[in-house]
């Protein structure tokens, strides 16, 4: 199983579509590795750097309609690659939130009111969140701050996420 804890980059902005995640000039590309150095390019955010924002982040925290877009494969793998397996956002795009499930991934979604207090509260500082994937919850951790968010995802995306995607859920089931 992936790990789903780490250092938190919040991308305050909603509508994040997949060219924005990673552009449609890298989709012929055949590694994943290949993606790497591209995420995020194209995003346009106030204050964002991408070089420095996204290194050695695993979670992102979003608004909503994250994954907007094309509908492409290439967006989860590129965070993945990257090395982050968890979106939390007020919601996704249809396909790109099963895209993440199918690769293992985490696409948690909250309320706008859970994210707006998680923006409020942890935005700026340097905060961590891991994810207890048996129990549904959400540990964030900044500076003396600690607390545990309850989330729900279906028990299949939990089963997808356990076993690494699809392709793991196959091999042990098929």
């Amino acid at each position: 199983m992936k790990e789903f804890k780490g250092k938190v980059l919040f991308l305050d902005r909603s509508d994040i579509n997949t060219d924005e995640i990673i552009p449609a000039k890298y989709l012929t590309e055949i590694t994943k590795e290949a993606l790497k150095p591209y995420l995020l390019e194209d995003l346009t955010l106030e204050g964002f750097n991408v070089g420095e924002d996204i290194k050695d982040k695993a979670v992102v925290i979003t608004r909503e309609n994250f994954g907007c877009g094309s509908s492409r494969e290439h967006a989860p793998w590129a965070l993945e690659v990257n090395g982050i397996n968890v979106v939390i956002a007020e919601n996704f795009a249809r396909i790109f939130r099963q895209n993440m499930y199918n690769c293992g991934m985490f696409a948690i979604e909250l309320s706008k009111d859970k994210i707006d207090y998680l923006f409020e509260n942890y935005a700026g500082k340097d905060t961590e969140i891991e994810i207890d994937v048996d129990n549904d919850k959400i540990i964030v951790t900044a500076q003396d701050q600690s607390e545990t968010i309850d989330f729900k995802v279906g028990e299949f995306d939990k089963v997808l996420v356990k076993e690494g995607g699809w392709v793991g859920y196959a091999d042990k089931n098929y």
